[in-house]
């Protein structure tokens, strides 16, 4: 199958080609035709599939297609993404798919950490598409610096992320003042209850599509596991970086803190690094990225905020240096390697008492990795009986399959925001 054949204009087949999309992707073939007809989307594929293509090709075709009678841009086509680096990253996307279009779009990409002056400025002449972040977007609105009244079509891209961090409030806010009658396309790589009660709310007779895990599409990923005690994860890290030769390594950590105190462990062993965190300003927070992806740095250490943020092509190796919260995080980590179709290393640190949670974890992908020792890092902290929880004690645990009262309080919140959205006239 060919992107001709998905019914895409020939001038997106060219910018296809020029950015290398030379044969769809499973998630490409089912998605593009369904989104052309203008049918609402309920996608699911693993990270590194293609999904931002999927939907950006089609909607780029919706608007090209579309009527415009007015002189002031509306906004046709709205995208919402958890964090600033996905939505420069989308943003981009739709810049380079729409160059060969005889009218090429007007795009807005919004998110916070920047002044938002600038932002409204580059809206005064209105704009097609926007990709943005909640919350910035809310405050654009609050300025009367755009108007969604308009909108077409309603992307949220890594959807779970959106009902997760406290953004229920704000999508609900978001979806009360888009029109009724539009269409809905939601896509990530993993859904929790929570966006599958909101899908269940505002998606309209939907297709669903679930790209399962194949030889052909699975990612080319190698897991490994290290037994090491919490206080020696540092000089391991240290040391694998140099014997291993790694060019780039992307570690993960569970605090803004750990970032910064890693960081700098490494940097005065010798070795070019820098954190990467919700509090970094966002100059900041794109040099990192920027030198990371030029090579000047060998070493990112970050939060969870560059697991749905930062597309590095070719990076060899993702370390887990505190596990994730939850499996489906777990999932977003690892797939920052092995992407179009590179081979990819994903390694965890396993300290005693992080064993029972990367057994859930396991347990969730459905595999065992072997446990290694790496010879004058051997572990000697053994694990201790858990004490009686409270919930300070379990915040950072893995989630069980349940819903937590959270997770409950934020799906019901959106669904109620969104049953005030579609009952607007």
């Amino acid at each position: 199958m060919s992107f001709p054949t998905l019914g895409l204009m020939p001038a997106l087949v060219q910018a296809a080609g020029e950015v290398g999309y030379f044969d769809p992707t499973p998630i490409q073939q089912a998605a593009i035709p369904a989104v052309v007809r203008g049918q609402d989307v309920l996608g699911l594929a693993q990270t590194g599939s293609g999904k931002t293509a999927a939907f950006s090709l089609p909607l780029l075709q919706r608007w090209a297609q579309a009527p415009r009678h007015r002189s002031r841009r509306a906004v046709h086509t709205l995208v919402l993404v958890p964090t600033r680096e996905l939505a420069a990253q989308v943003g981009e996307t739709f810049r380079l798919l729409s160059v060969r279009l005889h009218e090429r779009p007007r795009i807005a990409v919004l998110f916070g950490g920047l002044s938002i002056n600038p932002q409204m400025m580059g809206l005064r002449g209105g704009a097609d598409i926007v990709v943005a972040t909640p919350g910035r977007l809310l405050d654009l609105l609050d300025h009367n610096a755009i108007r969604l009244d308009a909108v077409q079509a309603l992307v949220l891209d890594e959807a779970d992320r959106l009902l997760d961090l406290g953004f229920a409030k704000e999508l609900g806010r978001v979806l009360a003042a888009l029109p009724a009658r539009r269409q809905n396309l939601f896509f990530s790589a993993t859904f929790a209850q929570a966006v599958e009660a909101l899908a269940t709310q505002l998606l309209h007779e939907p297709l669903r599509i679930e790209v399962e895990a194949t030889p052909e599409t699975v990612p080319d990923i190698a897991q490994r596991a290290i037994e090491v005690d919490a206080g020696r994860r540092t000089q391991l890290l240290r040391h694998l970086v140099n014997e291993e030769k790694w060019p780039r390594v992307l570690a993960f950590v569970a605090t803004k803190h750990a970032a910064e105190v890693v960081a700098d462990k490494l940097r005065k062993a010798g070795i070019e690094a820098e954190p990467f965190h919700g509090m970094l300003g966002q100059g900041k927070r794109s040099q990192v990225v920027a030198d990371f992806k030029a090579s000047r740095l060998q070493v990112v250490v970050a939060t969870d905020l560059a697991a749905r943020g930062i597309d590095i092509a070719q990076l060899p190796v993702v370390v887990n240096y505190d596990l994730p919260r939850s499996a489906g995080d777990f999932v977003h980590r690892i797939g920052r390697t092995g992407r179009a179709g590179e081979r990819g290393l994903a390694l965890s640190f396993i300290a005693a008492e992080s064993e029972a949670h990367f057994r859930v974890i396991e347990k969730r992908q459905g595999l065992r990795v072997p446990r290694e020792r790496i010879a004058g890092f051997e572990p000697v902290e053994v694990a201790t009986a858990p004490p009686a929880t409270s919930p300070e004690d379990t915040a950072g645990g893995i989630k069980g399959r349940r819903p937590s009262k959270k997770d409950k309080l934020r799906a019901a919140a959106a669904l109620e925001a969104a049953g005030r959205a579609g009952a607007a006239p």
